[in-house]
């Protein structure tokens, strides 16, 4: 047996156009997102739209109550103009909301690619990858959290049950 792994390609970037975000919250490329969360072509530009629009969805509702009060309170047109260090010429504020939406994208898509018939059969194989996930998705998830928080300027908490 050989460690060779068949990944897909992933589409052209011409296929995958910017997805809209309204004029507050910044617009996702499709392409920097699969870079980023280091998607190949498993995840289809049919089907990285949809949750990428989902994850926007949830984050934005989220956000939703502070940024009203940005704009109404403060008067700020969109995220970037948030006060916020800037790195790399652009907002911090901009970067941890990316960053909530990547995460909450791989989440989501480590969810629901969980049950792919790509998982190994026989051997308690299938249980060891789907503990995994659920690992991963975890971790997805505490990320999307401290991204949040990290916007908001709120601490970070993890509180465990004994």
């Amino acid at each position: 047996m050989n460690g060779f792994i068949v990944t897909a390609n992933p589409p052209a970037a011409t296929q995958e156009p910017v997805v809209s975000n309204g004029t507050w919250f910044p617009d996702m490329d499709p392409v920097k997102v699969r870079n980023a969360c280091r998607l190949d072509g498993t995840v289809t530009a049919d089907r990285l739209r949809p949750a990428l629009m989902d994850a926007m969805l949830s984050v934005n509702a989220e956000l939703q109550e502070w940024a009203d009060e940005q704009r109404t309170r403060w008067g700020y047109a969109c995220l970037a103009n948030v006060p916020a260090p800037q790195m790399d010429g652009e907002s911090a504020k901009v970067l941890y909301y990316r960053r909530a939406v990547h995460a909450c994208l791989q989440a989501d898509l480590a969810e629901a690619y969980r049950n792919l018939s790509t998982i190994p059969a026989g051997s308690g194989k299938a249980d060891r990858v789907l503990e995994d996930l659920a690992i991963q998705v975890d971790q997805h998830r505490r990320n999307q959290r401290w991204a949040i928080a990290d916007l908001l300027a709120r601490p970070r908490c993890t509180v465990d049950l004994l």
